[in-house]
């Protein structure tokens, strides 16, 4: 299968600790990254063009904001498929003309993956592949099942042999065990069994299969190259290379693309579509289109909203790099405060660059993100950023200011307060963890040590995408991480769901 030998190990990004405002300087190296939301994976799918793997391998680039952790793709030749699954970046193992050369077909799946379920080892990285009755069979996840584990522990008692630790896996294993005669009924079957957020992207022998949940939580678009149709997370995915958008996949709508074209079918009951508002905050590249909406300018509104909601009197407007520069464009242009680059990241920093300097990191040094002397020296200003989880970035960004002459630090944040965690595909800690659901706002504002603190409102949220305010009785979008108003049945949930997970891993 071309595979690499599974040795185990996992990934460190070097998060480290943060030592308290009031127990001296922070010495760390800045990664504002370090306390994000992240999503676990982007997909990719294409069929039927004599370039398959190479074009799967640069729509993988342009979706690698969605995961970071591990890529891989499969490909079929009309004789076998062919695997490479690689922890790391897309460019660190898919960039040269050897590996294309090792996944010969006409028809590729492509995985990114940030793990939410599962540790980060070969075994876990997708897409992942089964040889079924009818033949072989690839699948590509970007979402999670709130049933995942009650679904693992039936089908091991029932004798399947689960190969990784990812919840990703149940579905090959329902595929499997189907008495339907055709695949894509064995598929419909095993998704009617499974909860939760999906898009998902399988490749047979014959068929190039997309489906996505029946609330649309997680995004799945169409487009078409020279004739040839492919299925991506997003639509940046498409633009790389040069793909047409066709339209967006509807949310519980299947579609099956093969030699005879393409055929859309609807086996779930309808229900309003619910994508996951996150999309918008964060995790769509901004020059996407989501839902017939530039994620770029809804990001610009969230800003300008969040100045009409909470002006303060400042001398410049500065952005957390590189998610909150269009709210605080947007946030600038509202209230009239020039914009300015008050934090400079360096974008030629690999993750791991200083992990073997123990001795540099204890210093403090500035190796990704440093601050703007000449700009924040004196100022008022107000600091930019998409959201707060645990507020241990934050309190990084303050000090920085402050370290480098700001007057006054006020911090605007262009989401309401995340205040419980998320069971679809976002790696959320639990309730206790978020810094939101366990302070007061005032709270808040002294943990992180800045002059003021606001977040923009729920309903502010929803005027930025374009809507009157949020429908209380069917909410426009999936919203739970501020409201507490999950979509779905969460099956797993009975305890602490990630310390389930973290316990199944252990035990694999």
């Amino acid at each position: 299968m071309g595979e690499t030998e599974d040795n185990g190990q996992s990934l460190d990004f070097g998060r480290g600790s943060l030592r308290s405002r009031d127990h001296g300087p922070v010495a760390l190296d800045l990664d504002l990254d370090a306390d994000r939301l992240r999503e676990e994976c982007g997909i990719f799918g294409i069929f039927g063009h004599p370039d398959a793997a190479a074009i799967t391998a640069l729509g993988l680039h342009a979706l690698q904001h969605r995961g970071q952790e591990a890529a891989g793709i499969v490909t079929f030749d009309g004789q076998r498929f062919n695997s490479e699954r690689r922890l790391g970046l897309v460019g660190d193992h898919f960039s040269k003309a050897s590996a294309i050369e090792r996944l010969p077909g006409e028809s590729a799946i492509g995985h990114v993956r940030y793990s939410t379920t599962g540790e980060t080892i070969l075994r876990n990285v997708q897409p992942l592949f089964a040889e079924l009755n009818a033949g072989g069979f690839a699948i590509a996840h970007n979402g999670n099942l709130t049933n995942g584990l009650t679904l693992r522990h039936d089908l091991v008692q029932g004798g399947a042999i689960y190969q990784s630790t990812s919840d990703t896996e149940a579905i090959l294993h329902l595929v499997s065990r189907s008495r339907r005669p055709r695949l894509v009924d064995r598929f419909v079957e095993a998704l009617r069994s499974i909860e939760g957020a999906y898009a998902l992207i399988a490749l047979s022998n014959k068929k190039l299969i997309g489906a996505r949940d029946p609330l649309g939580i997680r995004p799945l678009v169409l487009g078409e190259l020279d004739g040839r149709y492919i299925l991506a997370s997003e639509t940046c995915a498409l633009d790389i290379i040069g793909a047409h958008f066709v339209r967006d996949i509807g949310n519980g709508e299947i579609v099956v693309i093969s030699g005879e074209g393409i055929e859309s079918l609807r086996p779930f009951p309808p229900r309003p579509v619910r994508p996951c508002i996150f999309e918008y905050i964060y995790f769509a590249r901004p020059d996407s289109i989501v839902h017939g909406k530039s994620v770029y300018n809804v990001r610009k509104m969230m800003g300008a909203e969040l100045a009409r909601e909470a002006p303060v009197e400042a001398d410049v407007v500065v952005p957390v790099p590189d998610s909150g520069v269009p709210a605080a464009l947007g946030f600038a242009q509202h209230s009239g405060v020039p914009f300015e680059l008050g934090i400079i990241r360096n974008h030629y920093v690999g993750r791991t660059f200083i992990q073997p300097f123990q001795s540099v990191r204890e210093l403090g040094v500035r190796l990704k993100h440093s601050a703007n002397r000449a700009v924040v020296a004196g100022k008022r200003i107000v600091l930019i950023d998409d959201s707060i989880v645990r507020g241990t970035t934050s309190v990084k960004i303050v000090q920085m200011m402050r370290e480098a002459g700001a007057r006054e630090v006020h911090f605007r944040i262009s989401s309401p307060p995340i205040t419980h965690p998320d069971y679809y595909g976002i790696d959320t800690p639990e309730r206790d963890k978020l810094l939101a659901a366990t302070h007061t706002l005032g709270e808040m504002r002294a943990y992180i040590g800045c002059d003021s603190l606001a977040f923009l409102s729920v309903d502010g949220i929803y005027r930025a995408m374009g809507e009157k305010g949020r429908d209380p009785v069917r909410p426009q979008y999936t919203d739970h991480c501020f409201t507490g108003d999950y979509p779905t049945h969460l099956t797993d949930t009975g305890g602490d769901t990630k310390a389930q997970l973290s316990l199944l891993a252990e035990a694999s």
